[in-house]
């Protein structure tokens, strides 16, 4: 299409996300002119306006929400294909170890998995699933060269850190539980089904929720995210995960109902971690790769269902993680 650039889509991209010339200006790199430029010949060689010019942070038009959609969905594949053409520059490692917390198991992992094996001749390749946690150990220990899994508050010793996503914690009930606005469930109704003791989104949930889960005594504990939705999802009780997890439980999600928390809300980050003293671009590539992924497979379709989410589920790079530190 006659003067429709990748450069405008992008800069249309981040004016929908930001709000703000002088963001979206930051965020691609442009000077506010060149940004507005941008913007105005996109505009034109539409020939319809995809901003409401007049509003302060703008707002994109109802042509301009319905363009969005098709522009992000045709960004996210194009940079998903040169991420997948970028890490395939692995032939050099003669042996690559990486863990993937479970989160993942059913759409990304897979996709991961082939991506890096086509890449990898003559490589000595292993890919495991566990717990944040058990992973967060192996990369400390050199055990496993790179992990992606929950970020631990206070950082990691030893390990460069590339952050991948924020991924907010959220309500999920049985479909048709009436809850009260800016409240948990009734703690004399159902039960509250919880996170194993031993896993990090526990604890990450116990600390952040302390006050408002004080009377919410559980006899469960599950250490799974498909065992936890499906127990929700028979009506024995409700819990608190994220939508990584929930997204998971797709076969569940006609008798499920997700909410956000009645309290500030709070995310975990979820990061590649490697071990400090690898020195090529592999972490960065898969890292890139990891975010467009997350990005096309379960933000983009967990957005759609909830979209309450929207500018909490979100892909993160250094620039935006630094926020997200000052936000939590």
């Amino acid at each position: 299409m006659k003067g429709v650039t990748l450069r405008g889509l992008e800069v249309f991209e981040a004016l929908a996300e930001t709000g703000s010339v002088a963001r979206a200006a930051a965020q691609t790199g442009l000077s506010q002119p060149a940004v507005s430029q941008q913007l105005r010949n996109l505009e034109t060689a539409l020939s319809t306006e995809l901003v409401d010019h007049g509003r302060r942070p703008m707002r994109l038009t109802p042509a301009g929400t319905f363009f969005l959609r098709r522009a992000e969905a045709a960004l996210s594949e194009l940079r998903l294909a040169q991420s997948e053409l970028t890490v395939m520059d692995l032939a050099h490692l003669q042996s690559l170890g990486i863990g993937i917390i479970d989160d993942f198991d059913d759409s990304l992992t897979p996709r991961l998995a082939t991506i890096l094996a086509e890449s990898l001749t003559g490589c000595q390749f292993k890919m495991i699933t566990a717990s944040s946690n058990d992973l967060i150990d192996a990369v400390t220990n050199k055990e496993l060269h790179l992990v992606i899994s929950a970020s631990k508050k206070g950082g990691v010793d030893g390990v460069i850190e590339h952050p991948l996503a924020q991924d907010p914690f959220i309500l999920v009930v049985p479909k048709g539980t009436q809850i009260e606005a800016g409240r948990l469930p009734d703690p004399d109704g159902l039960a509250y089904l919880r996170y194993d003791a031993d896993q990090m989104i526990r604890q990450q949930i116990d600390e952040s929720l302390s006050m408002h889960l004080a009377q919410h005594d559980s006899p469960f504990e599950i250490g799974s995210h498909l065992a936890l939705m499906a127990m929700v999802a028979r009506g024995i009780g409700w819990t608190i995960t994220t939508p990584l997890g929930f997204m998971r439980a797709h076969r569940f999600h006609d008798r499920l109902t997700a909410h956000p928390l009645p309290s500030n809300p709070f995310s975990r980050r979820i990061s590649l971690f490697a071990s400090a003293d690898w020195a090529d671009d592999v972490p960065r590539n898969i890292a890139q790769t990891m975010r467009q992924l997350i990005k096309t497979h379960m933000i983009d379709p967990a957005l759609a269902q909830l979209p309450f989410l929207v500018g909490h589920l979100r892909v993160l790079h250094a620039e935006n993680s630094e926020q997200f530190d000052k936000e939590t």
